[in-house]
């Protein structure tokens, strides 16, 4: 009778080689499996360099003989913990497992995680950034494209881990257990797979669950879902809260007042920083600093190295990113806005009349927010992708008209420039996902700034 101690990692993009890996160098029997039937294993094979020869590769479907040597399952973020393909493993017994929760379980040094709606990369960046700089022994991993499962063996005792966690990643969170964790934002995402909001911010808030007294987590006080969260917190919630807000004055806490970033403690109220000393724009972005700051202040970093980082720190590729200026035009690259909410920060980050290109793969959100926050400062709407006719609808709703349709990439620049004058913005912030044209929001960027400096 066989045993069921293999290990199946469903999908073989960055993390699940990852997550692979990892299981073969302590000793598991991971086989790496991709619906793909055309993938190119030989391919998948040279990524897993040294650990190939120990895992098996399945494509297409999972044999019936291998089906029975499966006790658990480890999927990549793309996977739902819902589908039927999950589901019967579930039903003959298999442990549905997450790559977060397998690299955790390899975690010698201290892990801060760090998730929300909108700003996850800049923040995680940046935390990485100003620990670093502290000469303390980094790795940013996570959703950011390093996956953890490939960084985790590295980990010793004075080693920190600064991870971005997606709602994806924390579908399987079990007994992830961060010392410091921040949820930045709550707003309606990715409910194609979670199905409700509820739900949605049910999976953003297991990022805290396992955290104690010694524990810090980081939070919005002006997000009402999370000051809900916070404040009205049950039993299962023992960590201690350092909340942040750019909206007014907080009593022990850090905010934001005419300019100036704050922390209040005891009743005293100190200054740290200007808006005008940091290389990044946007108040989305005063509260990536301020969460960071928290972060970062939580952990021990001496406040005056926090802020000489925070001088220095540039903009996440992707994100609100100068690409150049042409003919008095400044053109910006905002694929990674892949949410209604992000793309409404990088309009709210424009400072003058913008030409914008949206649209993109549907991930079932409404765009009436979006529309709404245009406001008078979009002047002419490019859309391209599957959504292009369902924004339209919205715009006209809302009564924006000035919208035109590009059937490329290539195509939305070129209208940009010619309707784009001298003093104008060109915004690519797509409030869509990528994956109806592009391989990720990353390709689709990166094509955007080709297209620019060729201009």
């Amino acid at each position: 009778m066989k045993g069921k101690d293999k290990i199946l990692v469903v999908g073989a993009g960055k993390s699940g080689i990852a997550a692979a890996s990892l299981l073969a160098e302590t000793g598991k029997q991971p086989v790496l499996f991709d619906s793909n039937e055309e993938l190119d294993k030989e391919a998948v094979k040279g990524k897993l360099g040294l650990a190939a020869k120990d895992i098996e590769i399945v494509c297409g479907e999972v044999p019936e003989s291998l089906r029975e040597e499966i006790g658990e399952l480890v999927l990549s973020p793309g996977v739902p913990i819902d589908s039927p393909f999950v589901e019967a493993f579930r039903r003959e017994g298999a442990l549905i497992n997450g790559e977060i929760e397998l690299a955790f379980s390899c975690e010698k040094g201290t892990l801060i995680a760090i998730t929300g709606t909108n700003g996850k990369t800049t923040t995680t960046s940046l935390v990485g950034k100003i620990l670093n700089d502290y000469n303390h022994k980094t790795f940013v991993v996570g959703n950011i494209g390093n996956p953890y499962t490939g960084e985790v063996l590295k980990s010793r005792e004075d080693t920190v881990t600064v991870a971005e966690i997606s709602s994806f990643q924390l579908e399987t969170a079990d007994r992830f257990k961060p010392h410091i964790s921040a949820i930045l934002n709550l707003t309606p995402d990715h409910l194609n797979r979670h199905h409700t909001m509820e739900q949605y911010v049910a999976e953003k808030e297991k990022i805290a669950r396992k955290q104690d007294e010694n524990d810090f987590l980081i939070l919005n006080h002006n997000d009402p879902l999370l000051r809900e969260f916070g404040e009205n917190r049950d039993q299962a919630l023992k960590c201690k809260i350092v909340w942040f807000d750019s909206t007014g004055k907080l009593e022990n806490g850090y905010y934001y007042s005419e300019g100036d970033i704050y922390v209040n403690q005891d009743g005293t109220d100190i200054r740290l920083i200007n808006k005008d000393e940091m290389n990044i724009i946007g108040l989305h972005n005063i509260e990536n600093a301020m969460a960071s700051i928290a972060i970062c202040s939580s952990f021990g970093v001496p406040m005056e190295q926090i802020i000489a980082s925070l001088k220095e720190f540039k903009a996440v590729e992707h994100r609100i990113e100068f690409v150049k200026e042409l003919d008095g035009v400044r053109y910006y690259n905002d694929s990674k806005g892949t949410n209604v909410d992000a793309a409404i920060k990088g309009i709210q980050a424009m400072d003058r009349r913008t030409v914008l290109i949206g649209g993109g793969y549907d991930k079932g959100a409404a765009f009436d927010d979006w529309i709404e926050a245009f406001d008078g400062k979009v002047k002419k709407l490019v859309l391209i992708g599957e959504t292009a006719e369902q924004i339209a609808e919205c715009a006209k709703k809302h009564g924006f008209t000035d919208v035109v349709f590009a059937a490329s990439l290539k195509e939305a620049v070129e209208l940009c420039r010619k309707e784009a004058k001298s003093g104008d913005a060109v915004l690519l912030s797509p409030a869509c996902a990528s994956w109806d044209m592009f391989e990720s929001y990353e390709k689709r960027g990166e094509l955007f700034k080709e297209l620019v400096n060729s201009l």
